[in-house]
C-alpha cells in the first residue's frame, strides 16, 4: 500500500481499507457502502434521523468504564425505534465486552450488519 510521497505504509491489522464517500472518511469499504444503504433508506423515508459515529459513555457505579463509538444510529420511521449499529468485519473482545455493557446500560442491543 502507497501513502504520502510514495512511501510504503504498513498493512493494516484488520485489512480494512479507508474509504471516503460524500467527504466522510469511513474506516473501512464495509462501513462507507453501508453508509451509501442508509442513506438511500432515510431518502425513501424508511429511516430517520441519521447519526454517525454516536458515543455512549460506558459508566457503572459513577465510574467511567469506556466509551463505546457505534457506526450509525437511526430512528425507524414505522416503529420509532432507535437502532445503533456497527458494520464489524472482526468481532474482537474489546467490542464483544463493550456491546454487553451497552446493552446492560442502555436495554438495547448493537445491531450487527
Amino acid at each position: 500500500m502507497r501513502g504520502f510521497a510514495g512511501m510504503r505504509q504498513p498493512a493494516r491489522k484488520y485489512r480494512n481499507v479507508p474509504t471516503a464517500v460524500d467527504g466522510i472518511r469511513f474506516a473501512s469499504k464495509r462501513e462507507a457502502h453501508r453508509y451509501c444503504e442508509l442513506k438511500l433508506l432515510e431518502r425513501a423515508g424508511e429511516i430517520k434521523a441519521l447519526r454517525l459515529q454516536p458515543r455512549y459513555p460506558l459508566t457503572v457505579n459513577s465510574l467511567h468504564v469506556a466509551t463505546y463509538v457505534g457506526d450509525f444510529e437511526y430512528v425507524e420511521s414505522k416503529t420509532g425505534r432507535l437502532v445503533t449499529e456497527d458494520s464489524k468485519g472482526v468481532r474482537t473482545r474489546d467490542f464483544i465486552n463493550k456491546a454487553k455493557l451497552f446493552h446492560a446500560l442502555y436495554g438495547r442491543e448493537v445491531q450487527l450488519v
